[in-house]
């Protein structure tokens, strides 16, 4: 699936640390180790391998609760004795049951993208996400226009925390709307790359294709 690179595995006595960072979301998920069996069997299998240090053995991540880390991408660092993998979870990647080994005290767009994600796939009552799909496109409109005409007055009025309020409920709204069209946020950040010529590795569109 990926062509394995030239990394460094001397300097560390066979073994290199190996980061999982959320493809979706940039979250830091957990640090391990792995040596050059673990990094083919990774590359040539699309889901993370590690060399555990205390069993003296390879293991797959999630091969115990079925969370396995789908890889998306494989980068080294500028020494090439690190590997830096992007993931999609199939699930919590803490043995806690955390999101990420370091604590789940994280967020950007993209968490808030993947909530309402969960909150379309399995709707509960009184979900406003829900009542917003089932109102259709129409409502979801208005309510982006009205966010954003709150954002114009607010600005135009120089409040700062009532820019932001508003700012925040239009980002939402949007998200939703992005939903509904069958785009995501990758999406949008994929064509400002491309206006800035930048390579863009990842897109939600190559979920879509490959599921």
């Amino acid at each position: 699936m990926f062509s394995p690179q030239k990394v460094d595995f001397q300097k560390g006595d066979g073994l290199v640390p190996a980061i999982l960072q959320d493809a979706r979301t940039g979250q830091v998920l957990m640090l391990g180790y792995m040596n050059q069996e673990a990094y083919e069997k990774t590359c040539a299998e699309g889901v993370a391998w590690f060399y555990s240090r205390s069993k003296e053995r390879l293991w797959m991540k999630g091969e115990t609760s079925g969370h396995t880390q789908k890889v998306i991408a494989i980068d080294l660092d500028c020494d090439q004795d690190t590997i830096l993998l992007s993931v999609e979870p199939q699930g919590p990647t803490c043995h806690l049951g955390n999101q990420s080994c370091f604590g789940d005290d994280y967020f950007n767009l993209a968490v808030l993208e993947r909530t309402i994600t969960k909150k379309i796939a399995y709707p509960e009552e009184g979900s406003y996400t829900k009542y917003l799909m089932e109102q259709g496109l129409d409502k979801i409109l208005k309510k982006c226009g009205e966010e954003m005409t709150e954002v114009v007055i607010a600005a135009k009025n120089r409040d700062a925390n009532e820019l932001l309020d508003e700012s925040s409920d239009l980002f939402y709204h949007y998200l939703v709307l992005l939903q509904e069209q069958g785009l995501q946020l990758k999406d949008v950040e994929a064509r400002l790359a491309e206006r800035h010529g930048v390579k863009h590795t990842y897109s939600v569109r190559d979920d879509i294709q490959q599921w």
